[in-house]
């Protein structure tokens, strides 16, 4: 996949304005026109030894940055000296070439090694490779570090041959932009209900009450962000948007006594934004919640889902009339429209990134309400958005977790544990009805009865369903 030719990766490109001042060093292949791109093409050379003590990986980024110019010669001396473990080397190394000589000498270089006949189609290689057994390379690692700290210096912390992983280090990509160059909104700016005159009635919000504290987050700002970071009730939260694969996931940041400090890496696994903590620079699985690249790995360090419901803001604001939403003042020139990022994207079932495979279970985008509870069961469970809309109340079991999902008529889903409850009728409003007749009362924290001890919300979110089995592949599915 070539970066210029992809509209969407151009569109994230835009989201960067400060990294786009580095604009020479996008280009691999040409000089780094930049003053400050140069100072940092020269600090790299000079600590090249240490940052990659292989020749292979070095002469990689040496054919990309220019520094070697004889393409038959260095693609032959890689040819001699072939590693299993250099394709992902390559195949990276050809997504960053602009140099068509060296693009055709790569692509016949892993056609001959590897028997493989993908032609030019860089996706299917990516695909090719995820099918084989990782076999990587003994400086992989640093290899990702050297290559990617053109793009921003900061990403040389992310990649060390000594780091601990826990995925594939093929499959954690650039995403087009730098760290945090889709900015975070930190502590953002939140005004009354009233005064959020620039949101209709039909617009999509993330809607969250911790501790009586109500709060949405439209959709339309949040594309231009994929992550706030806010303190909610009393409680420090990230809400992570991956917007390739249509999901918000609302994490408490503090994990046993210890507050993470999260960010936007740059990258992504399987089409889902990768997190970065500021402390280490480890990289973290959006989905799964814990770091998968870094110091943190195998620490225990699971981060807390709560829930979030993904609404209309008129049903949102005629549920909590003292909601507060975000402001547009959130520092950042952005065209927030409704549905003006991303709407090529979302208009079509193509993918940006390739996954290592697909499920036609359902189509890619088609959306579902996506469910996991680490502390009691590895089992997950996914549920079409459509299937709930015509089942308004729908009661399943996850490996002994009784749940019960009720879906008001603007398709928002909340999702409770039930005990021993049987209901069968919602309103689709707030009043829920079980099988002994017996009135119960919808709120975002659980489901009331006057009599009977309160039933508690369980933790939820909505997501593309490609996004969803890509990293969780044995999920079940009800549709």
């Amino acid at each position: 996949m070539q970066l210029p030719n992809i509209s969407i990766t151009q569109l994230r490109l835009r989201m960067v304005v400060p990294f786009l001042a580095l604009a020479g060093v996008l280009v691999f292949g040409q000089s780094l026109a930049a003053s400050d791109a140069t100072d940092t093409k020269d600090a790299v050379a000079e600590s090249r030894a240490e940052l990659l003590p292989g020749d292979v990986p070095a002469l990689f980024v040496d054919l990309l940055t220019g520094e070697s110019t004889d393409v038959d010669s260095e693609v032959g001396r890689l040819s001699q000296s072939w590693h299993p473990g250099m394709l992902p080397m390559v195949i990276e190394s050809i997504r960053f070439s602009r140099n068509p000589e060296l693009t055709s000498a790569l692509f016949d270089l892993i056609e001959d090694k590897t028997g493989a006949g993908h032609g030019r189609d860089l996706n299917a290689w990516y695909i090719w490779l995820w099918a084989q057994e990782e076999n990587r390379h003994p400086h992989y690692a640093s290899f990702k570090s050297e290559l990617y700290q053109y793009l921003d210096p900061l990403f040389a912390e992310y990649f060390d041959d000594a780091r601990e992983t826990t995925v594939r280090l093929d499959e954690i990509r650039w995403g087009g932009v730098a760290q945090d160059g889709i900015p975070p909104l930190r502590s953002p700016l939140m005004i009354p209900a009233s005064e959020a005159t620039y949101l209709d009635d039909d617009n999509v919000v993330f809607g969250v009450q911790i501790n009586g504290d109500a709060r949405a987050y439209p959709k339309r700002i949040l594309a231009w962000h994929e992550m706030f970071v806010d303190n909610i009730g009393g409680v420090d939260f990230a809400g992570v948007y991956c917007t390739l694969c249509g999901a918000l996931i609302l994490y408490e940041t503090d994990h046993q006594g210890v507050k993470h400090e999260v960010g936007t890496s740059g990258f992504l696994y399987r089409s889902n934004k990768v997190m970065y903590d500021k402390a280490t620079q480890s990289l973290w699985n959006t989905t799964w919640g814990r770091p998968i690249v870094g110091p943190l790995v195998g620490k225990g360090i699971e981060l807390k889902r709560s829930f979030v419901v993904t609404t209309t803001w008129g049903e949102w604001r005629r549920r909590h009339p003292q909601t507060t939403a975000l402001s547009l003042s959130t520092g950042h020139n952005r065209d927030y429209d409704e549905g003006v990022a991303y709407r090529d994207y979302f208009a079509t079932d193509e993918l940006m990134f390739a996954v290592p495979s697909t499920d036609d279970r359902l189509k890619n985008k088609d959306e579902i309400l996506a469910l996991q509870f680490p502390e009691i069961t590895d089992q997950r469970l996914a549920i079409s958005a459509d299937f709930l809309a015509d089942n308004p109340v729908f009661h399943h079991e996850l490996d002994g977790q009784q749940l019960v999902v009720l879906t008001d008529g603007s398709g928002a889903n909340r999702v409770y544990d039930p005990g021993n409850v049987q209901f069968v009728s919602f309103d689709g409003d707030s009043s829920v009805i079980d099988d002994q007749d017996r009135l119960w009362q919808l709120s975002e924290s659980g489901l009331s009865h006057e009599q009977l001890p309160p039933l508690p919300r369980l933790p939820a979110h909505r997501a593309f369903w490609f996004g969803w089995v890509a990293v969780w592949n044995d999920t079940e599915l009800v549709k």
